[in-house]
C-alpha cells in the first residue's frame, strides 16, 4: 500500500479472503491478481530490511536437500537455501509468517533467517521437486519396489504369523521405505535405529561418519523392529537375544543387498543395517587409491602361484572391498575360487562362497578342510580368528593354494608378531606369507569447495613431512563445506601400507624379532608406512592434513 501498488480497500478484501480461506496475505493478493509477485518481493525487501533473492539465478539442484520435510516445505511455501553453523536461510514469499518460522524451527533445531523470493519462482521450483521426489519415491515405493525375503533357513517362529497383521502397518512400512532409499541416495554404508528411554533416533554413516538424520516418534520402535524382522526372516518373538539376518530391496532390475543386526538394549532393540553395495567390489583397483608403486607390488603378489596375502585394518577400513577386487582380477574361468566369510557381504558370479554356520558346526576350519578337496587355486577365507585357522590357511598356502586373509590389527608389520602371540611356528610364516598390506579410509576432499590452507612449517614437521617436502612447491588444502558435500569431504580414500616379505623381513621373523624390528626393516626396504602413506595423499590434494593424522594416529 505504501510503495502505491495496493489501495486500502483492495487491501482489506484480501486480508478478509485471506483468513477465510486461511491462506497468507501475499498468496491471496497474487492469486487475486491485485500486485505482481516481483513487485510484491521488493516491496517487502525494502519494508522489512531483508535480502532479496532472484531463484532464476539459483540451481535447484544444488540447494540442501533433506533439511526439512517435504510436506513441510509444500505447507509453508519455503525453500532451504543455506545453512550456517546454527542458521538456516529459508527462502519465502511471506516472511511474516510466524508459524512457519516456529515449525521450522523446533524440526530442525535451527535459527530459520528470511530471505524474500518471488512467490511464482518460488511455487514453481518446489512443484518441479515435489513432482520429481512423489514420482521417485513412486516408482521405488510403488510396484516396482518390493522386499525380497532371504532364501537363508531362518525359521521365523509360530507365533510371528500372528503378529505379522500388525507389522504390516502403512506407515512404518513407509517409514523404513524411505529410510532406506534415504540412506542409499546419501551414500551411507549402515543405518542404525537406536531407542532410548523418552526418544528414539535414526542415524547413518556416510562416508565413516555418524549423523543423526531425524528422530520418529518413540511408538513406533516395536513395529519397526518387527517389520525389519520379517523382512530378514528373523524370530520376531525373540527380543532377548541378538539376532543377525539379511534382506534385499529390489527396484525395477537392480537389487541391493542388506545385513541386518538386533541388540537388546536397556530400552528395546537397536537395530543396524548395514548395506552392501556390490558395484563397489567391481571399481577395480585403481579406483581404490593405491599409489602406483603399491599397485605394482599387490599386482605382482596375487599373481603368484601359491602364498598367503594377508590385509589387516580395523572394522569398516575397506579390508572386504580390496580382497573382492584382487579377487576379480584373478576370477577367471581356469581358476577354481572358494571363499568362507562371516558373512558373504557381496554376491560375485563364478566364486564359490560360503557361509560360515558355527550351530551347524560350519566353522572357517571345517570349510577350510573341505577346501582343501575341493581342488582350489585361490581360498579366501574372512577373518584369521584363532590357531586352528591360521594353522589350516598357511599349510594350504604351502601347498600350492593362493590364500587370502585379513587380520585385526593396526600395520603390517604387527601382523607377523600377532601370528607368532597366536601360536604359529615362525618358520611357517616366514615360508608362506607373501605380502601384507594395511589399510584406512580418509575422507576425500570436495573438488567444488576445497581450498589452499596455510599450515606452520612445525606442525607439517611434526605430521611427518621431512624438510626437502615442505619447500613451497605445492599446498595443502582444508575443508570448507558446500551444498554439493556435507562438511568439505565427499566420498573417502584408501591409505595403504603395502609390505612384501623380503629375505630381510624372514630372517627377523626366524629370529623371533619384535615388530619394530620388521617396521625398521621395512623402511630400508623402502615401504612407505600408512602416515607416510597419508602425507601423499595431502599433497596431491585428495585429503586434508587433519583427516590423515586423525586415522592415522597410532
Amino acid at each position: 500500500m505504501h510503495a502505491g501498488k495496493l489501495n486500502a480497500k483492495t487491501a482489506e478484501d484480501l486480508v478478509k479472503t485471506s483468513k477465510d480461506k486461511k491462506a497468507s496475505f501475499v498468496a491471496a493478493a497474487i492469486a487475486a491478481g491485485a500486485v505482481s509477485p516481483s513487485d510484491l518481493a521488493h516491496t517487502l525487501a525494502t519494508a522489512l530490511a531483508l535480502p532479496l533473492l532472484d531463484l532464476n539465478a539459483v540451481d535447484p539442484q544444488k540447494l540442501p536437500k533433506n533439511v526439512i520435510d517435504g510436506k513441510l516445505t509444500v505447507q509453508y511455501q519455503v525453500l532451504v537455501l543455506g545453512k550456517r553453523g546454527n542458521r538456516l536461510f529459508i527462502g519465502g514469499a511471506d516472511p511474516t509468517d510466524q508459524e512457519a518460522a516456529e515449525r521450522i524451527k523446533f524440526a530442525t533445531q535451527l535459527s530459520p533467517e528470511w530471505i524474500i523470493v518471488e512467490h511464482d519462482k518460488l511455487a514453481k521450483i518446489l512443484e518441479a521437486s515435489n513432482t520429481s521426489a512423489s514420482e521417485s519415491l513412486e516408482n521405488i515405493v510403488g510396484g516396482e519396489f518390493e522386499f525380497d525375503v532371504t532364501d537363508e533357513d531362518t525359521t521365523a517362529a509360530p507365533e510371528s504369523q500372528e503378529v505379522t497383521t500388525d507389522v504390516e502397518d502403512a506407515p512404518v512400512v513407509r517409514f523404513l521405505q524411505k529410510m532406506l532409499i534415504d540412506a542409499i541416495n546419501a551414500r551411507a554404508s549402515d543405518l542404525h535405529f537406536e531407542p532410548y528411554e523418552y526418544h528414539y533416533r535414526v542415524r547413518f554413516r556416510v562416508d565413516g561418519e555418524l549423523r543423526e538424520i531425524t528422530q520418529p516418534p518413540i511408538a513406533i520402535k516395536e513395529k519397526l523392529a518387527s517389520r525389519i524382522k520379517v523382512i530378514s526372516r528373523l524370530d520376531i518373538s525373540e527380543k532377548r537375544v541378538p539376532q543377525d539376518g539379511r534382506m534385499k530391496l529390489k527396484f525395477g532390475n537392480k537389487a541391493i543387498d542388506f545385513r541386518v543386526s538386533t541388540l537388546p538394549t536397556l530400552f528395546g532393540e537397536k537395530i543396524v543395517i548395514r548395506i552392501l553395495d556390490p558395484s563397489s567390489a567391481k571399481l577395480g583397483i585403481e579406483a581404490l587409491g593405491y599409489e602406483k608403486i603399491e599397485k605394482d607390488r599387490l599386482l605382482k603378489c596375487i599373481g603368484r602361484p601359491y602364498g598367503m596375502i594377508l590385509v589387516t585394518g580395523p572394522t569398516g577400513s575397506g579390508k572386504t572391498v580390496s580382497l573382492y577386487t584382487c579377487l576379480n582380477i584373478l576370477n577367471q574361468p581356469g581358476v577354481n575360487i572358494s571363499t568362507v566369510e562371516d558373512p558373504a557381504e557381496i554376491n560375485l558370479p563364478g566364486i564359490n562362497q560360503v557361509n560360515v554356520n558355527d550351530k551347524a558346526g560350519l566353522t572357517f576350519s571345517a570349510a577350510l578342510k573341505s577346501f582343501l578337496r575341493q581342488d582350489p587355486d585361490v581360498i579366501m577365507v574372512g577373518e584369521i580368528r584363532d590357531l586352528e585357522t591360521a594353522d589350516i590357511a598357511i599349510k594350504a598356502a604351502q601347498t600350492g593354494h593362493m590364500v587370502m586373509s585379513t587380520l585385526h590389527t593396526n600395520d603390517a608389520p604387527t601382523t607377523l608378531t600377532r601370528l607368532l602371540n597366536m601360536g604359529v611356528a615362525p618358520f611357517n610364516i616366514a615360508s608362506s606369507v607373501l605380502l601384507i598390506t594395511a589399510q584406512r579410509l580418509a575422507r576425500r576432499l570436495c573438488e567444488v569447495c576445497k581450498t589452499p590452507a596455510e599450515y606452520p612449517r612445525e606442525a607439517m614437521l611434526k605430521a611427518g613431512y621431512a624438510e626437502k617436502d615442505i619447500d613451497g612447491s605445492w599446498r595443502p588444502y582444508r575443508a570448507v563445506g558446500c551444498s554439493a558435500c556435507s562438511n568439505g569431504y565427499k566420498g573417502r580414500v584408501g591409505i595403504y601400507q603395502v609390505m612384501p616379505i623380503s629375505e630381510e623381513i624372514q630372517r627377523i621373523i626366524l629370529s623371533e624379532g619384535t615388530a619394530m624390528d620388521i617396521a625398521a626393516q621395512a623402511q630400508k626396504d623402502g615401504i612407505r608406512d600408512l602416515r607416510q602413506s597419508g602425507l601423499i595423499k595431502v599433497r596431491a590434494g585428495a585429503t586434508t592434513l587433519e583427516e590423515v593424522i586423525s586415522v592415522t594416529n597410532e
